[in-house]
């Protein structure tokens, strides 16, 4: 998330809007002002006139955060309804063995939130590394998550694409987008937060995040 810069206006830190028009004005009229300023007294108007138009013409100094994580994508998911099946078909087409499968305790184990509301969602996972990153694959069970959601709105397909971020606050403030699903690893030792980004992006963002090793 930026700011739009076009021909008139544009945002500055605190959502002020600086009208140029306006600055262009008040530029004339310290110019005005200047040529009939002299001495050390001149010098203090001229001071005191520029000021205001200095004020309004800086650029803005802060950018938006942009998470070095944001930089690669760690994990693509597809959502099936058979994970040992679809596994297995992925496995062939990889020359891999078949993976795996772990399901998620329940969803008040692990604080899940769906949509700001407590869920019991759970999911049999499969995990199978794909060079740069890992496939996911995801057979919802159990209560309301994202998953869920999108296997009955979509039918079998890519749910999301994650990343492994250093600060997720910061991360979403940055995105700009409502938090969907959201909750703690099983084992306690990170957190994954899905953005509601289908709408704007073509894919639902997720954002993993591993808690500081204890000292």
């Amino acid at each position: 998330m930026g700011f739009a810069v076009c021909a008139r206006s544009y945002d500055a830190p605190g959502n002020a809007r600086i009208d140029h028009e306006t600055a262009a004005r008040a530029q004339g009229r310290a110019g005005v002002a200047l040529r009939g300023a002299s001495g050390e007294d001149g010098r203090m108007k001229k001071l005191a006139l520029f000021l205001p138009l200095l004020a309004a013409i800086a650029p803005a100094q802060e950018t938006a955060y942009r998470d070095p994580g944001m930089k690669a994508v760690v994990q693509v998911a597809i959502v099936c309804r058979d994970v040992e099946a679809t596994s297995k078909r992925w496995a062939a087409a990889l020359g891999v063995r078949p993976p795996q499968i772990k399901t998620t305790k329940p969803g008040a184990e692990v604080k899940e939130l769906f949509r700001g509301r407590p869920s019991m969602g759970q999911a049999k996972l499969a995990f199978i590394n794909a060079g740069q990153v890992v496939l996911e694959l995801i057979q919802p069970i159990g209560g309301n998550t994202s998953w869920k959601e999108y296997l009955d709105k979509n039918g079998e397909g890519v749910q999301h694409i994650a990343f492994q971020v250093v600060d997720v606050d910061k991360s979403i403030q940055s995105l700009g987008a409502p938090v969907l699903h959201q909750g703690r690893y099983d084992d306690d030792s990170g957190s994954y937060t899905y953005l509601d980004t289908a709408k704007t992006l073509g894919v639902t963002l997720e954002l993993l995040h591993a808690d500081p090793k204890k000292q």
